[in-house]
Formats: structure tokens, C-alpha cells, sequence
């Protein structure tokens, strides 16, 4: 199964709870557990206040969230000046109310990728497995992918095991 979404969205404080809201529901809509849920939200709240806060002199932005199979793929594009994720801090300083957005992404994730795209913007890719409750609406759609204790599973892929990028 495969289902996209894709806004282009304003530089503006209050688009973060309109893409959350919007991804929340769908994922929701297909059954998927509450926990992996409330992960990617956060991820995608992270993502997004980072582009409002850094992205320079853009107007908007852009996000897409895919649901391939047993994978959720978020990518959060921006038209700034890019940066050089190797140069942000791993830990801010003890008090800091802000800097910890790439760490937690990198703590949530099942796999995070930065492109710079020099003076053109940058790129945040966000992957997550998914697992699905019992019952799901996307049940008959996943079953080819679904261990029998719920958990998602790729033919050639024991349950619990690491998947591959559909990318």
C-alpha cells in the first residue's frame, strides 16, 4: 500500500499543528499503534519549527508524508540557505530552551538524512517503521507484510527486522 501527502505550507508558527494534525489522522485512519503515531508527530514538529526558525528569508515551505508499506517516509524541504548539519550541536548547553530539534529527530527516526542544498534550500528526510493495531484499515492491504504478532514483516524479512529504503 502507498498513500502520499504533500502541502506546501507558510513560513509561519501555525502550520506546524495544521501538517501534525493532518498526519496524525491519517496515520490514525490506517491503524497505526499510538505510539509510533505520537513519534513521527514529534519528529515532524521538530522538522518544521527548525525550517520557521532557520530557513532564512523563505516564505514557505514543503512537506510530504508517504506511507509505503510498512514505512513512513517525511520529507521536510525548505527554500533557505541550507546548513551543515555536521556543524549543529549534538547537545546544547544545560538550560538552553533551544537546539535539541536534530537530536531528538535523530532519537525518534529509524533512519535521518540532511541535504544541503546551498543557497537553495535544505532537505530533511525522516523514516519510521510502522506497526499497525489489530484490525487496522489498512490491514488487507499489509497483510503480505504483517508478522503474526502484528508487527510489520517484508517477504525475505523476519518480523523485527530492520527494513529496507523503498527510496
Amino acid at each position: 500500500m502507498e498513500a502520499t501527502i504533500a502541502l506546501r505550507l507558510p513560513r509561519d508558527a501555525a502550520s506546524v499543528p495544521l501538517i501534525r494534525q493532518i498526519l496524525q489522522a491519517t496515520l490514525d485512519t490506517l491503524g497505526v499503534e499510538e505510539q509510533i503515531r505520537d513519534d513521527i508527530e514529534l519528529m515532524l514538529s521538530e522538522a518544521c519549527s527548525n525550517v520557521i526558525r532557520h530557513a532564512g528569508p523563505s516564505d514557505e515551505y514543503t512537506v510530504s508524508a508517504g506511507v509505503h508499506d510498512d514505512l513512513c517516509v517525511i520529507r521536510v524541504v525548505d527554500t533557505g540557505n541550507g546548513f551543515d548539519p555536521r556543524l549543529v550541536s549534538e547537545a546544547p548547553p544545560p538550560g538552553a530552551e533551544h537546539g535539541r530539534g536534530i537530536q531528538i529527530m535523530r532519537a525518534l527516526a529509524d533512519d535521518i538524512r540532511f541535504t544541503n542544498r546551498a543557497e537553495h534550500g535544505a532537505v530533511v528526510c525522516l523514516e519510521k517503521r510502522l506497526r499497525f493495531t489489530p484490525g487496522a484499515a489498512a490491514s488487507p492491504f499489509m497483510a503480505p507484510f504483517m508478522g503474526n504478532d502484528g508487527a510489520a514483516a517484508t517477504p525475505g524479512r523476519r518480523p523485527g527486522e530492520a527494513p529496507t529504503r523503498p527510496l
